[in-house]
């Protein structure tokens, strides 16, 4: 016996209820939270021993770069333009995969629900 391991409803299979389908955004929601949190904590920590900021200056920093806005404090020496550059990259690489993550369940609903709809199976 095959076991299904695709995380959504298949192409013949029926429209998820509403009710499973906000426990799965929920899910994927509380993954996203997760997924910040741990981005922002790489930023912190960064931040803080290799530019010496403070801790709210840190996330501060960490926030505006996660979400493409850009450094608030300059930076004081090269381990920090180093951890900066490479915290911008994962940040740019991140931010769109955590959206797309949140996403993706009802992008797949949407789509899912347009199949139906045209009555092809």
């Amino acid at each position: 016996m095959k076991l299904d391991t695709h995380p959504f409803e298949r192409y013949h299979h029926p429209l998820l209820p509403q009710q499973k389908f906000l426990m799965r955004q929920a899910r994927y929601g509380l993954f996203t939270v997760v997924l910040i949190v741990a981005s922002l904590l790489v930023g912190v920590l960064g931040y803080h021993f290799f530019n010496e900021l403070s801790w709210i200056d840190s996330l501060v920093n960490a926030s505006m770069i996660l979400t493409g806005m850009g450094p608030v404090d300059p930076l004081k020496n090269d381990g920090a333009k180093w951890f900066a550059s490479f915290y911008a990259i994962f940040s740019g690489v991140a931010f769109l995969s955590i959206v797309a993550i949140f996403l993706s369940p009802l992008v797949h609903r949407f789509l899912h629900k347009f199949h139906l709809d045209d009555g092809k199976k």
